[in-house]
């Protein structure tokens, strides 16, 4: 695993704090430990150091991977945040949406959150700012866009789209568990 270049870790780090704001230090210096991130085939992986030291004594070439992975480079060269993120931003998340338990499952299918399905929604968020969605309960369900500011909400009509989805929880298991093959059967990965 080799380290960021210059450039990856500002587009890393553009990325994060577009959704955690100055909040991304927090994750580099954490209670429990120094944290860091490393690229492995275009794949960005949030690993502790400690870890990482442990891990150099295991031939690259037998090293699938080591830590969580935060996030692929594309082709383009722009960084995408993967959902297996989530549970380490969330706490971190300056804006957030909350959705009613009648909308969650609609926004775990991948649709974005309307009016008529928003819970509540932190004070000031501007338009077009990376949001946590959360269910009513404080869970995690995803990543997105702010459609509208927070005092475009209070005037909008109940079928208008606050939120455009980015990533779910379900995209997770419906991209990464099942997967066809050629004989219609379901194999699990």
């Amino acid at each position: 695993m080799k380290r960021l270049s210059d450039e990856k870790t500002t587009l890393v780090f553009d990325k994060l704090s577009k959704y955690i704001g100055s909040n991304v230090k927090l994750l580099i210096d954490r209670p429990d430990g120094t944290y860091c991130f490393r690229e492995q085939k275009n794949r960005v992986y949030y690993v502790s150091e400690k870890i990482l030291q442990l891990s150099s004594s295991i031939p690259p070439e037998n090293l699938v991977s080591v830590g969580t992975c935060f996030g692929k480079f594309t082709k383009t060269g722009k960084f995408r945040l993967h959902i297996t993120a989530l549970n380490y931003l969330a706490p971190y998340a300056q804006y957030k949406v909350w959705v009613k338990p009648s909308a969650e499952q609609q926004f775990v299918y991948g649709h974005h959150v309307l009016k008529s399905g928003l819970g509540r929604i932190t004070e000031n968020t501007p338009r077009y700012q990376g949001v946590i969605v959360l269910s009513m309960s404080d869970l995690p369900l995803g990543f997105g866009v702010a459609a509208k500011s927070t005092a475009e909400c209070k005037d909008s009509d109940p079928m208008s789209i606050i939120c455009y989805h980015q990533a779910d929880i379900g995209e997770y298991i419906r991209q990464k568990m099942l997967c066809c093959n050629s004989n219609n059967f379901i194999t699990i990965h």
